[in-house]
């Protein structure tokens, strides 16, 4: 199971990877930081990314909070960096 540290930035103009600092994953996230709709965001944008569903993934910590610790069932925390990283560059520019 991989792990990763995540920042969402909630209420964000589109849904993207931002990029990554140290261990931290940043992430933008078009949804508000009410009733849990930007972790529903953040899980569906992991599942679509990762390709894995959103039954894999699950918030351990930070439910409340921009800062998250997510895991991954199915995948090592190698193979989630370099799904994100070509996600990020995908996205960027």
């Amino acid at each position: 199971m991989g792990r990763l540290k995540i920042r969402v930035q909630p209420g964000a103009s589109k849904n993207e990877i931002v990029g990554f600092q140290d261990d931290l994953v940043r992430i933008r996230l078009t949804a508000p930081p009410v009733e849990g709709k930007a972790n529903k965001a953040l899980v569906s944008l992991l599942a679509g990314i990762l390709r894995v569903s959103k039954a894999d993934i699950s918030i351990v910590t930070g439910q409340a909070g921009r800062e998250k610790l997510v895991d991954v069932a199915g995948l090592s925390s190698d193979e989630l960096k370099s799904r994100l990283a070509a996600a990020s560059s995908k996205t960027a520019g």
